[in-house]
């Protein structure tokens, strides 16, 4: 997993509530246990018409889109199953980060799991960040983790919020699994005292 400390990146909007994870990425792309290509089949649905065209009013599919880390969603963010594929998908596209109001809580787990930053900000906040993006797509963004601060173009800044531990894997690029590993010598010692114990 890759460190995730600062981004400062453009984004796009995708100005839609309740977007479940089989919007995010269609059951039909779920029989792979490998996320390569997933980010392809983001949002296949909406991006792509029947005959597999992009269609050009789909966000994604504008030109401005192609460089954002940032997707500024609706309020209840990744609803519905609990498919590690969404943050999968969103991470292959080339997604770092998702804002909106409200995430689904699965949905967050599994995003910092994955190395994918959700980032909570008030409804007032969101819909400032999207009017900035209206009316400027280049505005940049700042998200720094290590001080949970979400930064306007101007500077003002916004705190969110993340779970202790997530923060401090996602800070040093390891899951949940890696950090353990890291431990193992620890772990060991511990094993070799406790056994002496008895």
């Amino acid at each position: 997993m890759e460190p995730f400390v600062t981004l400062r990146t453009t984004a796009v909007v995708l100005p839609l509530e309740n977007v479940d994870t089989d919007q995010i990425i269609p059951a039909r792309f779920l029989k792979t246990t490998d996320r390569l290509g997933l980010g392809n089949d983001l949002f296949a649905d909406w991006r792509y018409d029947v005959s597999g065209a992009p269609r050009p009013e789909f966000v994604l599919n504008r030109p401005e889109a192609k460089a954002a880390q940032l997707l500024v969603a609706g309020r209840n963010f990744g609803c519905g199953s609990s498919r590690e594929h969404a943050p999968w998908a969103l991470l292959g596209y080339g997604f770092r980060a998702v804002v909106s109001s409200e995430f689904a809580d699965i949905f967050r787990n599994n995003a910092l799991g994955n190395g994918l930053l959700p980032v909570a900000l008030p409804e007032a906040a969101v819909e400032r960040v999207a009017a900035l993006i209206a009316a400027h797509a280049d505005s940049k963004f700042t998200i720094d983790l290590a001080s949970t601060t979400f930064a306007l173009p101007s500077g003002e800044r916004f705190d969110f919020p993340v779970d202790p531990f997530a923060r401090h894997c996602m800070l040093q690029g390891v899951d949940q699994l890696g950090y353990l590993a890291a431990k193992e010598p620890e772990i060991s010692a511990f094993e070799r005292a406790r056994a002496g114990a008895y």
